[in-house]
Formats: structure tokens, sequence, C-alpha cells
């Protein structure tokens, strides 16, 4: 699917069809996964390749609004057997999804392929899949130079710790929620936590903690970033990855890894991320311009700039 372009940034994770309630609406079998979720908002700013499995169920006319906006989709595989799905239900605190379905389906048997032109790509994001595949897909990178992110969740911290462990070694960054950056750390202060993944071999950690924005350390700073302030938030699935698809692709776009790029793609992440909860899926990204992103940066800047004390 897809004829493998080069691209400069790879995303192996999943696609998917989701069935969401909310307190503001339901919907049944919207496409979403974190894949596309990630390559809706770094298509923004840079080339995109997404590297997962589809069911023959799947409509590939879910993926057009991607191929307008020239992701590449030759490392989307169809394989026997139905697409990944998940049910989940938001109450009022929007920051927790309760899980009420979750079926594998292809995705249990799922290896992931790298094309030939994905494995020189300058960025690779590792979203949330078993540690044994993310460590499967670092094997195929060729370009030594690549910048890896990770995701990961509870279920494969419990499940496949040492495995896991293994993959942080490998990557440049790791951006997880506060439980499970207290699951991997076991700190509960998510500063000491966060310091003490940086010693395990990731040069920056992002912690995302939903409605209250995101914590970035490193070895040389602490960033702390809030959440854009929004009057409604429909549906907040597949926020976190919208949020690492901008802060990846602005990364990508500039060209450059240094704590003021570093910073600038957190503001971006969290203004890609503030897009996509404004409605189901992945809904409002595709309707969204460059022109509603630019405003809306420049929104945020005002919200979060101040001058320097005068005492």
């Amino acid at each position: 699917m897809g004829n493998g372009n080069v691209v400069s940034v790879v995303t192996i994770g999943t696609i998917a069809y989701d069935s969401i309630q909310t307190p503001f609406g339901e919907t049944d079998c919207i496409a979403g996964g974190s894949a596309l979720h990630f390559a809706s908002s770094a298509s923004f700013f840079t080339s995109v390749g997404i590297v997962a499995p589809v069911g023959e169920d799947f409509d590939v006319c879910e993926l057009s609004f991607l191929r307008e906006r020239n992701v590449d989709l030759s490392g989307v595989e169809v394989l026997n057997g139905r697409t990944f799905r998940w049910k989940g239900r938001y109450g009022y605190d929007l920051n927790t999804a309760i899980t009420l379905e979750t079926s594998l389906n292809v995705l249990k048997d799922f290896k992931p392929h790298l094309p030939e032109s994905y494995r020189y790509a300058d960025f690779i994001f590792l979203a949330n899949v078993d540690p044994e595949l993310q460590s499967c897909a670092i094997d195929q990178i060729k370009n030594r130079e690549a910048y890896v992110a990770l995701d990961t969740m509870d279920f494969w911290i419990e499940s496949k710790r040492d495995a896991l462990m293994e993959v942080i070694k490998r990557v440049d960054m790791i951006v997880v929620n506060e439980a499970e950056l207290r699951q991997i750390s076991m700190e509960y202060n998510l500063l000491k936590g966060a310091k003490k993944i940086l010693s395990m071999g990731p040069k920056t950690v992002v912690v995302k903690r939903g409605e209250y924005g995101i914590l970035m350390v490193n070895d040389e700073e602490v960033f702390l970033c809030p959440a854009y302030p929004l009057e409604e938030v429909f549906d907040p699935t597949g926020a976190g990855d919208t949020f690492a698809g901008g802060l990846i692709g602005y990364l990508s776009n500039v060209g450059s890894v240094s704590n003021q790029t570093l910073k600038q793609a957190a503001i971006m992440g969290c203004v890609m991320a503030s897009f996509n909860v404004e409605d189901f899926g992945a809904k409002r990204m595709k309707s969204l311009t460059h022109k509603e992103i630019k405003e809306r940066y420049s929104l945020f800047k005002k919200c979060v700039e101040f001058s320097d004390l005068k005492l």
C-alpha cells in the first residue's frame, strides 16, 4: 500500500477501529490507532511513513486524507483477519480512559517490516506496541544517526518489563504519561522518576499530563508546558500520539535537536493535541489548516510568556 518514497519520519504503531464514549457523545468504529494519529499530526511538518497492520475488513478510503498529505503507506500491511479494535469510555475526567474491550486481531501476528527507504529516515517514532516489536524495528534502522523516540503503556511495563528496559536503553527520547513514568522508574515524584529514566539511556524524557500539559526533562533543563486552554473537549483519544506527531514532525522540519528546538517542538505538540481533542477520532485533524496551526501557536505563546522580574 503506497510507493516506498524516501521519508524523514517513520512511525511503527497501530491503525485501528475505535468505538468511543464520552460525556459529549459517542462514535462507533471510527478510524484511529497510534500510527494514524501520529502521522495525521506530523504530516503538517515533514514527510512521514507508516508501518502498521490492518485487516481485510479495513476500508482503505479511511487513509485517503493521509495520502493527500503525501504520507507514505507502503509500510501498511493488509493481513488476513480483522483490524485491531478498541472500545473505551471517558467520564468527566477526560484524562483517564476506561477500556471496555480490546481485540488485537491482526496485531497478534504482526511483525514490523520497514521498507528499504524507511530504514534511512532521520526520525523514528516507536508508538505503543509490544517492546519486542519495537526492538525488531530498531534492528532494521540503517541510519545510525537516526533520532528514536519511544512510547509505551502499563500493559507492556507489567508484562514485558525486561524487554522494554532493553528498548529504553536504545532510544533518544521516551514519551509517557505520569502513571507510566512512575511504573518504569518506581519513583512517585515525576522529576526524580524522569532523572532515573535518563540514567537508563534516553537523552530526553517527556511526561504527558493530559489537561495539565507536559513536563520535559534532560540533563541540562527542566521544561514545563501547559495544555492549550479550550472551552470544549470532545474526545482525548489519540491526543498523546498527536502530541508526539507535532513534536517529532517539528523537529524533523527544523532539522536539529537542541534545547531550543525541543521546547518549540513541545509547544507545537501541545498545539496539535489541542486540535485533536475538538472532535472524535481524527475528524478535526482532517480539516485542519497550516494557518490555524500558526495562529494557535501564536496564541499559545501569549498565554505563557512573561517579562523578567524587576526588583
